[in-house]
């Protein structure tokens, strides 16, 4: 055995040629955003820099970029982390049924929730409007991740808290919570990120911040200095969440030591306060799915601008699919050496190649379009407005939630199977697709659920890359939508919603079923 733990060894201290090689490409890619936002920056000079960073419109931007941000985590915070004990804690009649359905505003994507509030009434198109609408679309995001760690941690510390005499609410800080910390500080540091990127719902809600002014500053004025000065405020704001999201990761939980050791859960009843339970749930369920939903089927029976579309929804569902699967499996491949680099060989390039993609992840679709664009032109023409620059603008937006998402399955295997391989004769590449691959398979699965229903969401980057002739029902969405034409809208937002529930199945389901297995 020895010899075996001597090769792990090396092999964590030497990584492979071609995991190297394989590393540097979306490396590369994340790398362009950065060089064009510099370089467009430094155009405008130290006066231009000056008059952009300081002028009132900027302090504007900035103070409603925090608002948004500040306003939509806490919140989504909140209600992630009530609905995660409820359905895994309480006695809530129908757990089992809200466990799933409290998961399902995910296939609602953020802009026909905007879409949908918005058409109703237009005292929706407001920052409160903003943050009760984003947050009912958000908070899944914090559910997820708090229900599969409560799935995991050991009740025994609860029970040990009532045995001392505290109260329910006392025994949820100071025995649960701290547990739950790590997977509540990553789903609202997502939430976070998230906001500093939405463009669409805020367009259509008339919020201003510094997404829309730099998607204004390109589409409105072709100001793309202004549009990389904007960027880079916006960068500095994503850099804490960044460090913090990549700290939170290294935070180890507190969980079960054994499944033999760990005490059985026991359901705390809700008693009095269950119909009041129960009515908010049905409240959530109502305002983050029914009036959505409700007003899509709504403008698909009534309106004035219905059918004028109806031409274009096959060619709109093609797009989606093809493209949101061929970017969730490009996006897919570019993150496994990204995740094993981190895993198996720990260094500064190691630490690098992993924290780079997060720097930029809460950069809007616009500017990486913009940096694709610029340096395509100027670098490999040929590229320009082809489908393979527009699946690069999704490796790089997407990037950190692939790693996310198979970082788990990658830790689990052990880096010991890959010297027996090598040791019988298979080279490294042979040895990661014969022995590795097959078992971090799940990570990938929840990988691709995942950058599949992002990148069909996705509006931006596809505005202003998608080939001559290509449309996705996102796009088609916003087209109508911007226009007012509600009804003409409702069939591609309905599809989108109809599409997006099977990757968000999917990956619920694995997301739950990795809290059983912790």
């Amino acid at each position: 055995m020895n010899w075996i733990k001597a090769s792990a060894r090396h092999a964590r201290a030497t990584p492979s040629p071609w995991i190297i090689a394989a590393t540097l490409v979306p490396v590369a890619l994340v790398m362009m955003p950065l060089i064009y936002v510099t370089l467009r920056a430094a155009q405008a000079g130290l006066g231009g820099i000056g008059e952009e960073l300081f002028r009132g419109r900027t302090y504007t931007l900035l103070a409603n970029t925090l608002i948004l941000a500040t306003g939509v985590t806490v919140a989504a915070s909140l209600i992630g982390v009530a609905v995660a004990w409820c359905v895994e804690r309480s006695d809530l009649s129908g757990r089992h049924l809200w466990r799933v359905a409290a998961s399902l505003p995910l296939a609602v994507p953020a802009f026909v929730s905007s879409y949908a509030w918005s058409s109703i009434d237009i005292s929706f198109q407001s920052m409160p409007g903003a943050i009760l609408i984003l947050s009912l679309s958000s908070y899944p995001l914090v559910y997820l991740p708090v229900a599969a760690a409560l799935r995991s941690t050991d009740p025994g510390f609860e029970d040990v808290s009532r045995s001392l005499g505290n109260g329910p609410w006392r025994t949820f800080f100071r025995a649960l919570l701290p547990q739950l910390l790590p997977a509540l500080g990553s789903g609202a540091l997502l939430v976070l990120t998230h906001m500093f990127a939405e463009f669409g719902a805020l367009a259509l809600l008339r919020v201003q911040t510094f997404t829309t002014a730099i998607f204004q500053s390109y589409e409105l004025q072709f100001d793309s200095a202004s549009a990389a000065l904007q960027s880079l405020v916006l960068m500095a704001l994503c850099l804490p969440a960044a460090y913090a999201e990549m700290r939170m990761r290294g935070v180890k939980r507190v969980t079960r030591v054994g499944r033999g050791s760990a005490r059985r859960v026991t359901t705390v009843p809700l008693r009095r306060a269950a119909p009041v339970v129960l009515v908010f749930f049905i409240l959530l369920g109502v305002l983050g799915l029914g009036v959505p939903l409700g007003t899509l089927a709504y403008w698909l029976l009534h309106g004035s601008s219905g059918g004028l579309g109806y031409s274009e929804i096959l060619p709109a569902l093609m797009d989606t699919v093809v493209y949101g699967l061929s970017g969730a499996v490009l996006t897919s491949i570019l993150a496994i050496p990204l995740v094993l680099l981190a895993v198996r060989h720990r260094g500064r390039l190691s630490a690098f190649a992993e924290r780079l993609p997060y720097i930029v992840h809460g950069l809007p679709g616009v500017v990486v379009a913009l940096a694709l664009v610029f340096l395509s032109i100027r670098l490999v023409p040929a590229i320009y407005q082809s489908s393979l620059l527009l699946l690069c603008a999704y490796a790089i937006l997407f990037l950190p939630l692939a790693q996310s998402s198979l970082r788990a399955s990658v830790e689990l295997v052990s880096p010991q199977i890959e010297p027996i391989a090598r040791s019988l004769g298979r080279r490294p590449l042979q040895a990661f697709i014969s022995v590795v691959l097959p078992n971090i398979a799940p990570g990938i699965g929840a990988a691709l659920a995942l950058m599949m229903l992002e990148i069909m969401r996705e509006l931006t980057a596809t505005l202003m890359l998608a080939p001559t002739g290509v449309s996705t029902l996102a796009t088609q969405v916003w087209s109508y939508t911007y226009d007012a034409e509600y009804a003409a809208a409702a069939p591609f937002a309905a599809l989108l919603v109809l599409i997006s529930i099977i990757p968000v199945w999917f990956f619920t389901r694995r997301m739950l079923h990795y809290g059983e297995t912790l």
